[in-house]
């Protein structure tokens, strides 16, 4: 297996955990982000802290884009137009919608990158635990240039068709995720008003088949009104909207998950712009 060099343009709270475990592995890195004092403290971990895009994907082997949608994605490659390697691969794991990597499919094309889209399953904990999902598509032939890089941030990675193909599957996936959330809420909102201690509900559920770290996680921090962004609300918006359209665009009423995005904007309406998408709770509680 080839070391590449690698690129990581956006180094947020899932980006941040990536570069580390990239680093860990011996990965030669360099990292930007727009704002560059949240990519500093990575100088620590053995990444290089570039001051440019273009500095960053200089002679880059992999660039990988962990940022918040597609045209941020187009604006930060454009930025570095001229100064990738000749068939360098662009390893887009940002959550995009359809049209989205198709949008980024045509950037790529023209800037002369290989396009590998690959967004993630998981959130902060899971991507500084290289404890991620990937959603890989694309280019056969591409694959095991990243293998390496796979490896680091992820403990599984399914390829699932060509590029396109791994961002339609997050959104199944984020739908789902988005889905739970709002259900969980739902539930331990009905167990209160029906006169019990909520917690009854996830305890009722415990060691059985409806069982799931996942609600108990979200559960837990439903009633411990502790909600710090693992999966913040602003983007389970962002990908709900994607979805939405996703979905209506191939004839499917998604009318589940249309109930719940419109529970989190009441929730963001009311000024909690900071927190996790547990807080739909709030959207019961107040």
């Amino acid at each position: 297996m080839t070391t590449p060099t690698v690129a990581l343009l956006g180094t947020g709270a899932m980006g941040a955990g990536m570069a580390r475990n990239i680093a860990a592995a011996g990965i030669p890195l360099r990292v930007w982000n727009r704002s560059t004092d949240r990519a500093r403290p990575l100088a620590e971990s053995g990444a290089k802290v570039c001051d440019s895009v273009a500095e960053a994907v200089d002679g880059a082997d992999v660039v990988i884009t962990m940022l918040w949608d597609a045209d941020s994605v187009e604006q930060t490659l454009r930025e570095a137009a001229g100064s990738f390697a000749a068939g360098a691969v662009l390893l887009q794991t940002t959550t995009v919608g359809v049209d989205g990597a198709a949008q980024l499919d045509k950037v790529a094309a023209e800037l002369g990158l290989v396009h590998l889209d690959a967004p993630v399953l998981g959130t902060k904990g899971p991507a500084e635990q290289g404890n991620l999902v990937v959603l890989a598509s694309g280019p056969e032939d591409a694959r095991d240039r990243v293998d390496a890089v796979l490896e680091a941030i992820g403990s599984r990675t399914l390829w699932v068709g060509g590029a396109g193909a791994g961002s339609r599957l997050k959104l199944a996936a984020n739908a789902f995720v988005l889905s739970l959330t709002g259900a969980v809420a739902q539930s331990l909102a009905l167990t209160r008003a029906l006169g019990l201690d909520p917690q009854l509900f996830l305890d009722a559920l415990a060691g059985g088949p409806l069982d799931a770290p996942y609600v108990r996680i979200k559960g837990g921090a439903m009633l411990a009104e502790q909600y710090a962004p693992a999966f913040g609300i602003e983007g389970g918006v962002k990908d709900a909207d994607l979805i939405l359209e996703a979905a209506r665009g191939n004839d499917l009423d998604p009318v589940v998950l249309q109930a719940v995005r419109d529970q989190l904007v009441r929730v963001l309406e009311a000024g909690h712009t900071d927190e996790d998408i547990a807080a739909v709770y709030r959207d019961y509680t107040g």
